[in-house]
């Protein structure tokens, strides 16, 4: 599971970006303090660090420098949207740049992209039982492999990126179908029906209630 630092002194803004991110299956940390982040830097490992530029202690922009040696990915989340800014922020290294009001499913669409830019996305890997190519997205089980639709491959990649962690009927569908949620879930289920019956996932990708679905993965498995 991807693990995120959020750097954002507006709690309520913060706090719906957590929530954002937890929904489709990210870890996330938050921060509310230039000096407080780097710390947490000193001591955790992260993917990926959303970073407000300003801030109290030192902003983001100085932060900036302390996160290159790092080499970990930034993308910058500021209501300050002028043409300098965020050139300024992509001049010190930024991977991207998304500014204050947002779409949550832009920043989720965002978040996905630069991680994959930056290969923290595997290219190959197990999970439950399958083997999966992103390259040629295709997914193998005992030597054999599995024909599915689009729409089940993108369904069983984000299961596959997210698992053990719940996520809501509606992140499924506004990250695979990328359209907003309508409030209906039978297109959701039935394509989850088909990939438990493909896949073999009758026993391990489970529904939540009231939530949605969550794939239960214990084995040794690489990272996706």
């Amino acid at each position: 599971m991807n693990h995120v630092l959020i750097v954002e002194d507006e709690r309520p803004i913060a706090d719906l970006i957590a929530m954002t991110l937890r929904r489709a299956g990210y870890e996330c940390s938050i921060s509310d303090d230039g000096l407080m982040a780097a710390d947490m830097l000193a001591e955790q490992k992260y993917d990926l660090i959303l970073l407000d530029v300003m801030l109290p202690g030192i902003d983001g922009f100085a932060l900036m420098e302390f996160i290159l040696p790092l080499d970990i990915p930034v993308i910058f989340i500021t209501a300050k949207g002028e043409v300098s800014d965020r050139i300024r922020g992509l001049h010190l290294g930024a991977d991207d740049y998304i500014t204050k009001p947002f779409d949550p499913s832009e920043l989720l669409a965002r978040v996905e992209a630069v991680l994959r830019r930056r290969n923290k996305l595997s290219e190959e890997f197990r999970v439950a039982g399958l083997t999966v190519n992103t390259r040629s997205r295709s997914v193998w089980r005992d030597g054999k492999e599995i024909p599915l639709t689009n729409k089940e491959y993108e369904c069983l990649l984000l299961f596959a990126r997210n698992r053990n962690a719940a996520i809501w009927r509606e992140t499924i569908y506004e990250r695979v179908w990328g359209s907003s949620w309508m409030g209906d879930s039978r297109t959701v289920d039935l394509h989850v029906q088909r990939l438990r019956r493909k896949c073999g996932w009758e026993d391990c990708l489970v529904s939540v209630r009231k939530v949605g679905y969550r794939l239960i993965s214990q084995e040794n498995e690489s990272e996706v």
